[in-house]
Protein backbone atom coordinates (compact mmCIF):
# COMPACT_ATOMS: atom_id res chain seq x y z
CA UNK A 1 0.00 0.00 0.00
CA UNK A 2 1.19 3.53 -0.58
CA UNK A 3 0.39 6.83 1.08
CA UNK A 4 -1.19 8.35 -2.05
CA UNK A 5 -3.87 5.64 -2.15
CA UNK A 6 -4.77 6.21 1.49
CA UNK A 7 -4.90 9.99 0.99
CA UNK A 8 -7.38 9.47 -1.88
CA UNK A 9 -9.66 7.47 0.41
CA UNK A 10 -9.43 10.12 3.14
CA UNK A 11 -10.18 12.99 0.72
CA UNK A 12 -13.31 11.45 -0.86
CA UNK A 13 -16.36 13.67 -0.55
CA UNK A 14 -18.68 12.60 0.75
CA UNK A 15 -16.36 10.58 2.93
CA UNK A 16 -16.87 6.81 2.82
CA UNK A 17 -15.79 4.94 5.97
CA UNK A 18 -13.28 2.16 5.41
CA UNK A 19 -11.10 -0.31 7.25
CA UNK A 20 -7.52 -1.29 6.68
CA UNK A 21 -6.34 -4.85 7.11
CA UNK A 22 -2.76 -5.50 8.20
CA UNK A 23 -0.35 -8.31 7.38
CA UNK A 24 -0.80 -9.73 10.91
CA UNK A 25 -4.60 -9.88 10.45
CA UNK A 26 -5.41 -6.81 12.58
CA UNK A 27 -8.09 -4.48 11.24
CA UNK A 28 -8.55 -0.76 11.93
CA UNK A 29 -11.72 1.13 11.05
CA UNK A 30 -11.55 4.73 9.88
CA UNK A 31 -15.03 6.21 10.19
CA UNK A 32 -14.03 9.88 9.83
CA UNK A 33 -11.06 11.43 8.00
CA UNK A 34 -10.00 13.42 11.08
CA UNK A 35 -9.05 10.18 12.84
CA UNK A 36 -6.23 9.30 10.44
CA UNK A 37 -2.95 10.97 9.45
CA UNK A 38 -0.86 9.78 6.52
CA UNK A 39 2.89 10.22 6.17
CA UNK A 40 5.02 8.76 3.38
CA UNK A 41 5.81 5.61 5.36
CA UNK A 42 3.25 5.46 8.19
CA UNK A 43 -0.41 5.79 9.01
CA UNK A 44 -1.64 7.06 12.38
CA UNK A 45 -5.14 5.93 13.34
CA UNK A 46 -7.04 7.12 16.41
CA UNK A 47 -10.01 5.18 17.80
CA UNK A 48 -12.47 7.93 18.84
CA UNK A 49 -14.11 5.75 21.50
CA UNK A 50 -11.04 4.46 23.33
CA UNK A 51 -8.63 7.19 22.14
CA UNK A 52 -6.17 4.41 21.33
CA UNK A 53 -3.53 5.60 18.86
CA UNK A 54 -2.03 3.13 16.38
CA UNK A 55 1.11 3.89 14.39
CA UNK A 56 1.10 1.60 11.35
CA UNK A 57 3.86 1.03 8.83
CA UNK A 58 2.60 1.28 5.22
CA UNK A 59 4.32 -1.96 4.28
CA UNK A 60 1.96 -3.84 6.63
CA UNK A 61 -1.27 -2.55 5.05
CA UNK A 62 -2.50 -5.31 2.75
CA UNK A 63 -6.10 -4.32 2.05
CA UNK A 64 -8.62 -1.49 2.21
CA UNK A 65 -12.19 -2.60 2.92
CA UNK A 66 -15.24 -0.41 2.39
CA UNK A 67 -17.58 -0.14 5.35
CA UNK A 68 -20.45 1.05 3.14
CA UNK A 69 -23.32 -1.35 2.56
CA UNK A 70 -24.89 -1.65 -0.86
CA UNK A 71 -28.60 -0.92 -1.27
CA UNK A 72 -29.45 -3.88 -3.50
Amino acid sequence: MNSDTLREFLKKRPFEPFAIKLSNGDRHEIRHPEFAIVSPSRLVVVDPVTERVSLISMIHIVEIQSLQTSNN
